[in-house]
């Protein structure tokens, strides 16, 4: 099992199919597990691709249509069922509050976990944790949506010819890498950035701003593709992305693993959301996703 993974439990749109659950995704980070977008059945997902209540510490809304929400009832009340021990917080937008509080109390159930709501009004960063930032952009799309985004702290890479080259060895190595400085020599004299991986995660939206920023410089990007080029009107009617205009995003942005999904049941052929994304000139690594799926995040460079 990779230490960061996403596992895609639902990539339907709006209606499921026989071979597709609504959305649901969960990104293994660590130590950390975050649900993005649960809609109805993500429960039962969770069962059949192997991940627990345990597993969650973040519960990530985009915005509250059904498909991407309705399975939050039955995820938080497992949570409580299982009596997770550490505290689960629950990002979605302001505006939707409301659809929060009756999905959250929707029945009667004990509540036995510290669930932490942290709604989201604006673009910014909305958490911070020793491993990553959590970032949230505005989406378009008829109801208030909004895109997540981590980035991992950028680190340092120690470089052993150079460490030799200035007789630094054993605690040493230590040192300078704790002080930053060891006898006048630094510690960028010996080392090299090590870049911190990014993911996004961009659902219902049309082109725009937030999308791009979200993108930009990620290793993985999880994004809808709803339609096909040829529906590029009907796209932008309903606030969604094409396949062309997913893959547009994610070139532009330098990502270097494109993950498309949340597609319209009118299509039969995932094929083809691969063939128009590269015929939109994406030429990085490039998955058309599937209910139970599982895939690493790219190693580093």
């Amino acid at each position: 099992m990779s230490a960061r993974e996403l596992v895609v439990l639902g990539t339907a749109s709006q209606v499921p199919t026989r071979h597709r659950n609504h959305n649901g995704y969960f990104l293994r980070w660590d130590g950390d597990g975050l649900l993005f977008d649960p809609g109805e059945g993500t429960q039962r997902q969770m069962l059949h691709a192997g991940v627990a209540a345990h597993d969650l510490n973040r519960i990530c809304v985009t915005h509250f249509h059904g498909d991407h929400s309705l399975g939050l009832a039955g995820v938080i009340q497992r949570v409580n069922l299982d009596q997770v021990p550490h505290e689960v917080t629950a990002h979605f937008p302001e505006s939707g509050r409301h659809f929060f509080d009756r999905l959250r109390y929707s029945t009667a159930y004990r509540e036995s976990v510290r669930l932490t709501e942290a709604p989201v009004a604006g673009d910014g960063v909305i958490a911070e944790t020793p491993g990553y930032l959590l970032e949230a952009r505005r989406l378009s799309h008829p109801v208030e949506s909004f895109g997540y985004r981590l980035a991992e702290p950028d680190g340092r890479r120690m470089l052993p010819g150079k460490l030799a080259e200035h007789g630094v060895k054993g605690p040493d190595v230590g040192r300078i890498q704790r002080d930053g400085v060891l006898d006048g020599l630094s510690l960028e004299e010996v080392s090299e950035v090590r870049r911190g991986q990014r993911f996004a995660f961009v659902m219902d939206t049309r082109l725009c701003d937030g999308a791009f920023a979200l993108a930009e410089g990620c290793d993985m990007l999880v994004i809808e593709s709803t339609f096909l080029d040829e529906d590029e009107r009907l796209a932008t009617e309903h606030g969604h992305l094409t396949a062309g205009q997913a893959a547009r995003v994610a070139r532009e942005g330098g990502v270097r693993h494109l993950v498309l999904t949340h597609f319209s049941q009118r299509y039969t052929d995932p094929e083809e959301f691969e063939r128009q994304a590269r015929a939109a000139g994406f030429e990085g690594e490039l998955t058309v996703a599937h209910d139970l799926l599982r895939v690493a995040l790219p190693k580093r460079r």
